[in-house]
Protein backbone atom coordinates (compact mmCIF):
# COMPACT_ATOMS: atom_id res chain seq x y z
CA UNK A 1 0.00 0.00 0.00
CA UNK A 2 2.92 2.06 0.79
CA UNK A 3 3.99 2.06 -2.35
CA UNK A 4 1.19 3.22 -4.71
CA UNK A 5 1.15 6.94 -4.22
CA UNK A 6 4.74 7.36 -5.29
CA UNK A 7 4.15 4.79 -8.42
CA UNK A 8 0.85 6.53 -9.40
CA UNK A 9 3.06 9.82 -9.20
CA UNK A 10 5.99 8.13 -11.29
CA UNK A 11 3.53 7.17 -13.57
CA UNK A 12 2.35 10.16 -14.10
CA UNK A 13 4.75 12.38 -14.54
CA UNK A 14 7.00 9.81 -16.94
CA UNK A 15 3.80 9.27 -19.14
CA UNK A 16 4.32 13.20 -19.82
CA UNK A 17 7.64 12.71 -20.17
CA UNK A 18 7.74 9.85 -22.60
CA UNK A 19 4.65 11.40 -24.50
CA UNK A 20 7.39 14.71 -25.37
CA UNK A 21 9.52 12.23 -27.67
CA UNK A 22 6.55 11.35 -30.34
CA UNK A 23 7.33 13.20 -33.39
CA UNK A 24 6.65 15.75 -34.52
CA UNK A 25 7.35 17.38 -31.12
CA UNK A 26 7.34 20.77 -29.57
CA UNK A 27 8.95 21.47 -26.22
CA UNK A 28 7.22 20.65 -23.08
CA UNK A 29 6.47 24.17 -22.03
CA UNK A 30 4.96 24.91 -25.58
CA UNK A 31 2.00 22.81 -25.60
CA UNK A 32 -1.49 23.54 -24.37
CA UNK A 33 -2.02 22.49 -20.79
CA UNK A 34 -4.86 20.26 -21.96
CA UNK A 35 -2.33 17.97 -23.12
CA UNK A 36 -0.50 17.15 -20.22
CA UNK A 37 -3.91 16.53 -18.29
CA UNK A 38 -5.17 14.43 -21.11
CA UNK A 39 -1.83 11.92 -21.31
CA UNK A 40 -1.99 12.09 -17.54
CA UNK A 41 -5.65 11.42 -17.07
CA UNK A 42 -5.11 8.68 -19.75
CA UNK A 43 -2.63 7.05 -18.21
CA UNK A 44 -4.72 6.30 -15.44
CA UNK A 45 -6.64 3.86 -17.20
CA UNK A 46 -3.89 1.42 -17.72
CA UNK A 47 -2.30 2.01 -14.41
CA UNK A 48 -5.73 1.03 -12.53
CA UNK A 49 -6.20 -2.24 -15.01
CA UNK A 50 -2.71 -3.63 -14.08
CA UNK A 51 -2.85 -2.56 -10.44
CA UNK A 52 -6.40 -4.69 -10.57
CA UNK A 53 -4.64 -7.71 -12.16
CA UNK A 54 -1.60 -7.67 -10.60
CA UNK A 55 -1.70 -6.46 -7.19
CA UNK A 56 1.34 -4.32 -7.62
CA UNK A 57 1.73 -0.82 -7.55
CA UNK A 58 5.23 -1.35 -9.16
CA UNK A 59 4.00 -3.42 -11.96
CA UNK A 60 1.48 -1.05 -12.70
CA UNK A 61 3.65 1.83 -13.21
CA UNK A 62 6.44 -0.16 -15.26
CA UNK A 63 3.54 -1.80 -17.53
CA UNK A 64 1.53 1.31 -17.59
CA UNK A 65 4.56 3.55 -18.80
CA UNK A 66 6.12 0.30 -21.32
CA UNK A 67 2.52 0.05 -22.95
CA UNK A 68 2.62 4.28 -23.71
CA UNK A 69 7.04 4.04 -25.23
CA UNK A 70 5.85 1.21 -26.75
CA UNK A 71 3.00 3.28 -28.60
CA UNK A 72 5.23 6.30 -28.89
CA UNK A 73 8.37 4.14 -30.54
CA UNK A 74 5.77 2.92 -32.93
CA UNK A 75 4.25 6.39 -33.84
CA UNK A 76 7.86 7.66 -34.02
CA UNK A 77 8.80 4.79 -37.24
CA UNK A 78 5.70 5.53 -38.50
CA UNK A 79 6.51 9.54 -39.11
CA UNK A 80 9.91 8.07 -40.38
CA UNK A 81 8.84 5.79 -42.87
CA UNK A 82 5.13 7.40 -44.32
CA UNK A 83 5.56 11.57 -42.89
CA UNK A 84 2.52 11.08 -40.10
CA UNK A 85 2.22 10.11 -36.50
CA UNK A 86 -0.07 7.15 -35.06
CA UNK A 87 -3.47 8.02 -36.19
CA UNK A 88 -6.91 6.72 -34.32
CA UNK A 89 -7.31 4.83 -37.62
CA UNK A 90 -4.53 2.48 -37.34
CA UNK A 91 -6.06 0.84 -34.41
CA UNK A 92 -8.25 -0.62 -37.31
CA UNK A 93 -5.27 -2.21 -38.76
CA UNK A 94 -4.09 -4.71 -35.90
CA UNK A 95 -6.20 -7.48 -37.20
CA UNK A 96 -4.90 -7.33 -40.33
CA UNK A 97 -1.83 -6.92 -39.15
CA UNK A 98 -1.84 -10.77 -37.76
CA UNK A 99 -4.29 -11.91 -40.93
CA UNK A 100 -1.14 -10.60 -43.60
CA UNK A 101 2.27 -10.17 -41.24
CA UNK A 102 3.87 -10.14 -44.97
CA UNK A 103 2.94 -6.18 -44.98
CA UNK A 104 4.03 -5.26 -41.29
CA UNK A 105 6.83 -7.61 -39.81
CA UNK A 106 9.04 -8.01 -42.86
CA UNK A 107 9.99 -4.24 -42.34
CA UNK A 108 12.35 -5.84 -39.53
CA UNK A 109 15.63 -6.93 -39.07
CA UNK A 110 16.34 -10.63 -37.49
CA UNK A 111 18.08 -8.75 -34.87
CA UNK A 112 14.65 -6.62 -34.10
CA UNK A 113 12.61 -9.98 -34.26
CA UNK A 114 14.81 -11.80 -31.75
CA UNK A 115 14.61 -8.81 -29.92
CA UNK A 116 10.61 -8.81 -29.75
CA UNK A 117 10.44 -12.94 -29.16
CA UNK A 118 12.87 -11.90 -25.96
CA UNK A 119 10.89 -9.40 -24.83
CA UNK A 120 7.71 -11.57 -25.18
CA UNK A 121 9.76 -14.55 -23.26
CA UNK A 122 10.64 -11.83 -20.69
CA UNK A 123 7.23 -10.55 -19.93
CA UNK A 124 5.87 -14.23 -19.59
CA UNK A 125 8.61 -14.71 -16.81
CA UNK A 126 7.81 -11.29 -15.16
CA UNK A 127 4.31 -11.43 -14.79
CA UNK A 128 4.48 -15.08 -13.73
CA UNK A 129 6.74 -13.98 -10.83
CA UNK A 130 5.06 -10.30 -10.00
CA UNK A 131 1.37 -10.79 -10.75
CA UNK A 132 -0.31 -11.58 -7.29
CA UNK A 133 -3.96 -10.62 -7.36
CA UNK A 134 -5.33 -8.97 -4.05
CA UNK A 135 -8.48 -7.74 -3.46
CA UNK A 136 -7.88 -4.44 -1.83
CA UNK A 137 -5.19 -3.13 -4.76
CA UNK A 138 -8.01 -4.33 -6.76
CA UNK A 139 -10.58 -2.09 -5.32
CA UNK A 140 -7.61 1.01 -5.96
CA UNK A 141 -7.33 -0.12 -9.30
CA UNK A 142 -10.63 -0.57 -10.40
CA UNK A 143 -11.26 3.05 -8.82
CA UNK A 144 -8.05 4.74 -10.34
CA UNK A 145 -9.37 3.28 -13.67
CA UNK A 146 -13.13 4.84 -13.42
CA UNK A 147 -11.22 8.11 -12.49
CA UNK A 148 -9.50 8.18 -15.41
CA UNK A 149 -11.93 7.85 -17.55
CA UNK A 150 -14.09 10.84 -15.90
CA UNK A 151 -10.82 12.99 -15.68
CA UNK A 152 -10.16 12.31 -19.56
CA UNK A 153 -14.02 12.71 -20.38
CA UNK A 154 -13.98 15.96 -19.15
CA UNK A 155 -10.86 17.17 -20.68
CA UNK A 156 -11.83 16.30 -23.82
CA UNK A 157 -15.20 18.54 -22.84
CA UNK A 158 -13.00 21.06 -22.02
CA UNK A 159 -10.83 20.85 -25.29
CA UNK A 160 -14.63 20.77 -27.09
CA UNK A 161 -15.37 23.97 -25.67
CA UNK A 162 -11.86 25.33 -26.42
CA UNK A 163 -12.48 24.67 -30.17
CA UNK A 164 -9.40 22.44 -30.33
CA UNK A 165 -8.60 20.28 -33.08
CA UNK A 166 -11.45 21.41 -34.82
CA UNK A 167 -10.29 20.55 -38.28
CA UNK A 168 -7.35 17.96 -39.08
CA UNK A 169 -3.98 19.37 -39.29
CA UNK A 170 -2.05 16.26 -38.04
CA UNK A 171 1.50 18.37 -38.15
CA UNK A 172 -0.30 20.92 -35.88
CA UNK A 173 -1.85 19.56 -33.62
CA UNK A 174 0.85 16.75 -32.96
CA UNK A 175 3.29 19.71 -32.29
CA UNK A 176 0.40 21.27 -29.58
CA UNK A 177 -0.95 18.47 -27.87
CA UNK A 178 1.16 15.09 -28.39
CA UNK A 179 0.56 11.81 -29.28
CA UNK A 180 -2.19 10.75 -27.11
CA UNK A 181 -4.70 13.83 -26.94
CA UNK A 182 -4.24 14.16 -30.24
CA UNK A 183 -5.37 10.79 -31.06
CA UNK A 184 -8.09 11.08 -28.49
CA UNK A 185 -9.59 14.75 -30.07
CA UNK A 186 -9.35 12.76 -33.51
CA UNK A 187 -11.36 10.02 -33.10
CA UNK A 188 -14.03 12.18 -30.82
CA UNK A 189 -13.88 14.44 -33.97
CA UNK A 190 -13.70 11.51 -36.49
CA UNK A 191 -17.09 10.15 -34.27
CA UNK A 192 -19.01 13.12 -34.23
CA UNK A 193 -18.48 13.65 -38.31
CA UNK A 194 -21.38 14.03 -40.40
CA UNK A 195 -22.29 10.98 -41.03
CA UNK A 196 -25.45 11.66 -43.48
CA UNK A 197 -25.37 9.65 -46.46
CA UNK A 198 -23.97 11.55 -49.50
CA UNK A 199 -26.62 12.84 -51.92
CA UNK A 200 -25.38 12.88 -55.25
CA UNK A 201 -25.77 16.28 -56.99
CA UNK A 202 -28.71 15.85 -59.97
CA UNK A 203 -26.67 17.20 -62.40
CA UNK A 204 -23.94 14.69 -62.00
CA UNK A 205 -26.47 11.93 -61.97
CA UNK A 206 -28.04 13.04 -64.99
CA UNK A 207 -27.91 9.70 -67.51
CA UNK A 208 -28.87 11.75 -70.58
CA UNK A 209 -26.07 12.71 -71.98
CA UNK A 210 -26.52 11.67 -75.85
CA UNK A 211 -23.93 9.95 -77.34
CA UNK A 212 -23.94 8.29 -80.73
CA UNK A 213 -23.22 4.62 -81.22
CA UNK A 214 -19.41 5.67 -82.54
CA UNK A 215 -18.48 7.38 -79.22
CA UNK A 216 -20.31 5.07 -77.15
CA UNK A 217 -17.58 2.82 -74.66
CA UNK A 218 -17.59 -0.94 -74.56
CA UNK A 219 -15.02 -1.29 -71.95
CA UNK A 220 -13.62 0.90 -69.16
CA UNK A 221 -10.17 -0.71 -67.39
CA UNK A 222 -8.84 1.06 -64.33
CA UNK A 223 -5.41 0.10 -62.97
CA UNK A 224 -4.71 1.18 -59.78
CA UNK A 225 -1.05 -0.09 -59.62
CA UNK A 226 0.59 -0.33 -56.79
CA UNK A 227 3.60 1.88 -55.74
CA UNK A 228 4.25 3.16 -59.47
CA UNK A 229 5.80 6.37 -59.24
CA UNK A 230 8.20 7.92 -62.37
CA UNK A 231 11.67 6.78 -60.83
CA UNK A 232 13.51 9.77 -62.72
CA UNK A 233 11.10 12.23 -60.84
CA UNK A 234 12.21 9.85 -57.36
CA UNK A 235 15.65 9.69 -57.89
CA UNK A 236 16.77 12.04 -60.38
CA UNK A 237 18.46 9.58 -62.63
CA UNK A 238 17.08 9.45 -66.61
CA UNK A 239 18.51 5.74 -66.82
CA UNK A 240 15.13 4.65 -64.82
CA UNK A 241 13.12 6.12 -67.33
CA UNK A 242 9.69 4.28 -68.21
CA UNK A 243 9.02 3.02 -71.58
CA UNK A 244 5.20 2.73 -71.30
CA UNK A 245 4.59 5.99 -69.04
CA UNK A 246 6.34 7.95 -71.92
CA UNK A 247 4.83 6.48 -74.45
CA UNK A 248 0.92 6.60 -73.12
CA UNK A 249 1.73 9.97 -71.92
CA UNK A 250 2.25 10.93 -75.41
CA UNK A 251 -0.64 9.57 -76.65
CA UNK A 252 -2.98 10.12 -74.21
CA UNK A 253 -6.10 11.61 -74.00
CA UNK A 254 -5.49 13.18 -70.76
CA UNK A 255 -2.32 12.79 -68.10
CA UNK A 256 -0.50 14.69 -65.31
CA UNK A 257 -0.33 13.89 -62.01
CA UNK A 258 -2.44 12.23 -59.68
CA UNK A 259 -2.33 14.13 -55.98
CA UNK A 260 -2.32 11.47 -54.07
CA UNK A 261 -1.89 12.65 -50.27
CA UNK A 262 -0.82 9.11 -48.56
CA UNK A 263 3.14 8.14 -48.82
CA UNK A 264 3.83 4.56 -48.74
CA UNK A 265 0.81 3.60 -47.83
CA UNK A 266 -2.79 4.72 -47.46
CA UNK A 267 -3.65 3.11 -50.84
CA UNK A 268 -7.06 3.09 -49.87
CA UNK A 269 -7.28 7.10 -49.77
CA UNK A 270 -6.53 6.93 -53.41
CA UNK A 271 -8.44 4.10 -54.07
CA UNK A 272 -11.83 5.71 -52.17
CA UNK A 273 -11.14 8.96 -54.14
CA UNK A 274 -10.94 7.46 -57.40
CA UNK A 275 -14.18 4.95 -56.91
CA UNK A 276 -16.33 7.67 -54.86
CA UNK A 277 -15.72 10.61 -56.01
CA UNK A 278 -15.63 12.54 -52.87
CA UNK A 279 -12.60 14.90 -52.46
CA UNK A 280 -10.61 14.24 -48.85
CA UNK A 281 -11.08 18.65 -47.78
CA UNK A 282 -14.85 17.20 -47.85
CA UNK A 283 -15.05 14.69 -45.64
CA UNK A 284 -13.24 15.95 -42.31
CA UNK A 285 -11.90 13.32 -40.42
CA UNK A 286 -12.69 10.92 -42.26
CA UNK A 287 -9.96 11.14 -44.48
CA UNK A 288 -7.64 9.42 -42.64
CA UNK A 289 -8.80 6.16 -43.97
CA UNK A 290 -12.62 6.72 -45.87
CA UNK A 291 -13.42 3.15 -46.16
CA UNK A 292 -14.36 2.96 -42.36
CA UNK A 293 -17.18 5.25 -43.28
CA UNK A 294 -17.60 4.14 -46.76
CA UNK A 295 -20.81 2.44 -46.83
CA UNK A 296 -22.23 6.00 -46.16
CA UNK A 297 -20.55 6.97 -49.54
CA UNK A 298 -21.79 3.79 -51.68
CA UNK A 299 -24.20 6.25 -54.09
CA UNK A 300 -21.31 8.14 -55.20
CA UNK A 301 -19.18 5.30 -56.02
CA UNK A 302 -18.55 4.67 -60.12
CA UNK A 303 -20.18 1.72 -60.59
CA UNK A 304 -23.70 3.00 -59.06
CA UNK A 305 -23.24 6.01 -61.42
CA UNK A 306 -23.38 3.87 -64.10
CA UNK A 307 -25.95 1.23 -63.13
CA UNK A 308 -29.03 2.83 -64.86
CA UNK A 309 -26.65 2.54 -67.90
CA UNK A 310 -25.81 -0.51 -69.60
CA UNK A 311 -22.47 -1.57 -67.38
CA UNK A 312 -21.28 -4.77 -65.64
CA UNK A 313 -18.94 -4.16 -62.97
CA UNK A 314 -15.95 -6.07 -61.74
CA UNK A 315 -13.36 -5.35 -59.21
CA UNK A 316 -10.31 -6.87 -59.68
CA UNK A 317 -7.95 -7.36 -56.59
CA UNK A 318 -5.23 -10.88 -55.97
CA UNK A 319 -5.80 -10.33 -52.14
CA UNK A 320 -8.30 -11.15 -49.30
CA UNK A 321 -11.44 -8.77 -50.15
CA UNK A 322 -11.82 -8.51 -45.91
CA UNK A 323 -8.81 -5.78 -46.10
CA UNK A 324 -10.44 -2.86 -45.94
CA UNK A 325 -13.91 -4.40 -45.76
CA UNK A 326 -13.68 -4.88 -49.53
CA UNK A 327 -15.67 -7.72 -49.17
CA UNK A 328 -18.94 -5.55 -47.86
CA UNK A 329 -17.80 -2.18 -49.39
CA UNK A 330 -17.75 -2.60 -53.10
CA UNK A 331 -20.77 -5.00 -53.66
CA UNK A 332 -23.07 -2.07 -51.78
CA UNK A 333 -20.99 0.79 -54.55
CA UNK A 334 -22.02 -1.32 -57.44
CA UNK A 335 -19.55 -4.14 -58.20
CA UNK A 336 -21.46 -7.46 -60.08
CA UNK A 337 -18.57 -8.90 -59.11
CA UNK A 338 -15.18 -9.52 -56.69
CA UNK A 339 -12.80 -10.81 -58.22
CA UNK A 340 -10.28 -11.90 -55.87
CA UNK A 341 -7.25 -14.06 -54.48
CA UNK A 342 -9.10 -17.29 -55.01
CA UNK A 343 -9.47 -16.50 -58.76
CA UNK A 344 -5.60 -16.32 -59.58
CA UNK A 345 -2.42 -19.04 -59.06
CA UNK A 346 -0.11 -18.63 -56.50
CA UNK A 347 3.14 -16.77 -57.62
CA UNK A 348 6.06 -19.11 -57.57
CA UNK A 349 9.45 -18.36 -55.84
CA UNK A 350 11.32 -16.76 -58.58
CA UNK A 351 8.09 -14.21 -58.88
CA UNK A 352 8.33 -13.16 -55.98
CA UNK A 353 5.71 -12.70 -52.66
CA UNK A 354 3.13 -11.68 -54.36
CA UNK A 355 1.01 -12.23 -57.72
CA UNK A 356 2.49 -10.59 -60.78
CA UNK A 357 1.31 -7.54 -62.74
CA UNK A 358 1.05 -9.63 -65.70
CA UNK A 359 -1.66 -12.62 -64.33
CA UNK A 360 -3.47 -9.23 -63.36
CA UNK A 361 -3.29 -8.14 -67.13
CA UNK A 362 -4.20 -11.32 -68.40
CA UNK A 363 -7.10 -11.09 -66.03
CA UNK A 364 -8.65 -8.19 -66.88
CA UNK A 365 -8.05 -9.30 -70.42
CA UNK A 366 -9.77 -12.55 -70.31
CA UNK A 367 -13.01 -11.14 -67.90
CA UNK A 368 -13.17 -8.44 -70.87
CA UNK A 369 -13.21 -10.66 -73.42
CA UNK A 370 -16.01 -13.09 -71.69
CA UNK A 371 -18.24 -10.14 -70.66
CA UNK A 372 -21.00 -9.68 -73.05
CA UNK A 373 -22.17 -6.55 -72.03
CA UNK A 374 -20.03 -3.65 -71.60
CA UNK A 375 -17.57 -3.88 -68.98
CA UNK A 376 -16.44 -1.46 -65.86
CA UNK A 377 -13.03 -3.45 -64.49
CA UNK A 378 -11.52 -1.65 -61.88
CA UNK A 379 -7.99 -3.62 -60.72
CA UNK A 380 -5.78 -3.09 -57.90
CA UNK A 381 -2.21 -4.62 -58.26
CA UNK A 382 -0.19 -5.65 -55.40
CA UNK A 383 3.34 -6.96 -57.07
CA UNK A 384 5.11 -3.69 -56.06
CA UNK A 385 4.21 -3.47 -52.81
CA UNK A 386 7.39 -3.03 -50.46
CA UNK A 387 9.42 -3.79 -48.40
CA UNK A 388 11.74 -3.89 -51.01
CA UNK A 389 14.96 -5.55 -49.10
CA UNK A 390 14.21 -8.85 -47.97
CA UNK A 391 15.58 -8.72 -44.75
CA UNK A 392 14.76 -5.06 -43.74
CA UNK A 393 18.30 -4.00 -43.69
CA UNK A 394 19.55 -3.92 -47.40
CA UNK A 395 21.56 -0.21 -48.59
CA UNK A 396 19.51 2.06 -50.01
CA UNK A 397 21.12 1.73 -53.81
CA UNK A 398 19.78 -2.03 -53.16
CA UNK A 399 16.22 -1.02 -52.40
CA UNK A 400 16.26 1.33 -55.34
CA UNK A 401 16.92 -1.25 -57.94
CA UNK A 402 14.40 -3.44 -56.22
CA UNK A 403 11.87 -0.99 -56.69
CA UNK A 404 12.96 0.03 -60.07
CA UNK A 405 12.42 -3.72 -61.00
CA UNK A 406 8.73 -4.15 -59.71
CA UNK A 407 8.06 -0.62 -60.71
CA UNK A 408 8.74 -1.77 -64.41
CA UNK A 409 6.56 -5.11 -64.20
CA UNK A 410 3.77 -2.22 -63.69
CA UNK A 411 4.75 -0.15 -66.61
CA UNK A 412 5.07 -3.66 -68.78
CA UNK A 413 1.96 -4.41 -67.73
CA UNK A 414 0.72 -0.49 -69.10
CA UNK A 415 2.72 -2.15 -72.15
CA UNK A 416 0.47 -4.83 -71.74
CA UNK A 417 -2.72 -3.87 -71.76
CA UNK A 418 -2.48 -1.16 -74.76
CA UNK A 419 -1.79 -3.69 -76.90
CA UNK A 420 -4.18 -6.69 -75.53
CA UNK A 421 -7.18 -4.22 -75.37
CA UNK A 422 -6.49 -2.65 -79.04
CA UNK A 423 -6.42 -6.47 -79.90
CA UNK A 424 -9.83 -6.63 -78.20
CA UNK A 425 -11.46 -4.19 -80.79
CA UNK A 426 -13.34 -2.54 -78.62
CA UNK A 427 -14.42 0.75 -78.01
CA UNK A 428 -12.19 0.98 -74.92
CA UNK A 429 -10.78 3.42 -72.18
CA UNK A 430 -7.78 2.90 -69.69
CA UNK A 431 -7.01 4.83 -67.23
CA UNK A 432 -3.46 3.80 -65.55
CA UNK A 433 -2.45 5.38 -62.30
CA UNK A 434 -0.41 4.62 -58.80
CA UNK A 435 -1.45 5.27 -56.09
CA UNK A 436 0.98 6.52 -53.90
CA UNK A 437 4.83 6.73 -54.20
CA UNK A 438 7.43 4.18 -52.39
CA UNK A 439 8.90 4.93 -49.04
CA UNK A 440 12.39 4.10 -49.30
CA UNK A 441 14.66 5.35 -46.57
CA UNK A 442 18.06 6.98 -47.62
CA UNK A 443 16.55 7.06 -51.11
CA UNK A 444 12.35 8.44 -50.79
CA UNK A 445 11.02 9.88 -47.53
CA UNK A 446 8.07 11.76 -46.31
CA UNK A 447 8.18 15.24 -46.85
CA UNK A 448 8.42 16.72 -50.34
CA UNK A 449 6.42 15.61 -53.56
CA UNK A 450 3.77 13.10 -52.98
CA UNK A 451 1.84 12.68 -56.51
CA UNK A 452 1.77 10.03 -58.85
CA UNK A 453 1.00 9.35 -62.64
CA UNK A 454 -1.90 9.03 -64.16
CA UNK A 455 -2.88 8.37 -68.36
CA UNK A 456 -6.06 7.93 -69.80
CA UNK A 457 -6.06 6.22 -73.00
CA UNK A 458 -8.89 6.12 -75.40
CA UNK A 459 -9.71 3.69 -78.20
CA UNK A 460 -11.67 3.23 -80.87
CA UNK A 461 -13.25 -0.07 -82.46
CA UNK A 462 -10.18 -0.94 -84.82
CA UNK A 463 -7.81 -1.09 -81.28
CA UNK A 464 -6.61 2.19 -82.28
CA UNK A 465 -5.52 5.04 -80.18
CA UNK A 466 -7.85 7.40 -80.91
CA UNK A 467 -6.29 11.18 -81.62
CA UNK A 468 -8.19 12.98 -78.70
CA UNK A 469 -6.42 15.99 -77.45
CA UNK A 470 -3.45 15.71 -75.54
CA UNK A 471 -3.92 17.34 -72.13
CA UNK A 472 -1.96 17.89 -69.33
CA UNK A 473 -4.15 18.28 -66.16
CA UNK A 474 -2.99 17.26 -62.57
CA UNK A 475 -6.09 15.90 -60.50
CA UNK A 476 -7.03 14.69 -57.52
CA UNK A 477 -8.33 11.38 -57.25
CA UNK A 478 -11.70 12.54 -56.64
CA UNK A 479 -11.18 15.10 -59.50
CA UNK A 480 -10.00 12.08 -61.91
CA UNK A 481 -13.50 9.95 -60.90
CA UNK A 482 -15.05 13.33 -62.22
CA UNK A 483 -13.28 12.89 -65.95
CA UNK A 484 -13.34 9.02 -65.81
CA UNK A 485 -17.32 9.87 -65.75
CA UNK A 486 -17.09 12.39 -68.53
CA UNK A 487 -15.03 10.36 -70.75
CA UNK A 488 -17.81 7.28 -70.34
CA UNK A 489 -20.81 9.58 -70.60
CA UNK A 490 -19.46 11.17 -73.67
CA UNK A 491 -18.63 14.17 -72.15
CA UNK A 492 -15.24 14.96 -73.90
CA UNK A 493 -15.08 15.62 -77.57
CA UNK A 494 -12.90 13.99 -79.80
CA UNK A 495 -10.71 16.62 -79.24
CA UNK A 496 -10.15 17.01 -75.62
CA UNK A 497 -13.25 19.20 -75.07
CA UNK A 498 -16.16 19.04 -72.79
CA UNK A 499 -19.47 18.77 -74.42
Amino acid sequence: MSDLMPALIATLIGSVLIDGFANPRAPYFARRLIANWLIASTTLVPFGVFLAVSGDPIFASIFSLALHLLAVLASNAKNRMLGEPLLFTDLALIGAMFRHPQFYFTVLTKGQKAAGLIALAVLAIVLALLVRPDIQMAAYGSMIAGAGLVFTDLGLRIGGLRKIAQTPDIDRDSVSLGLVPTILFYWLRWRKDNRAPAIENPGTADNSTSKSDAEELDLVVIVQCESYADPVELFGDDKWGLRWLDASRRDAAQWGNLQVSGFGAYTMRTEYGVIFGRDEADLGFRLFDPYLTALDDVSLALPNKLRGERWHSMFVHPHDMRFYNRDQILPAAGFDDLVGEESFDAPTQDQGRYVTDASVADKIVKLAQETGAASLIYSVTIENHGPWAPHGDARAEHMVENYVKLVRAGDNMLGQLRKDIAALQKRALLVFFGDHRPSIPGASVPGGDRHTPYVILRFDRDGRIMPISNQRKDLTPAQLHEAIVAFVRGEVASDGREN
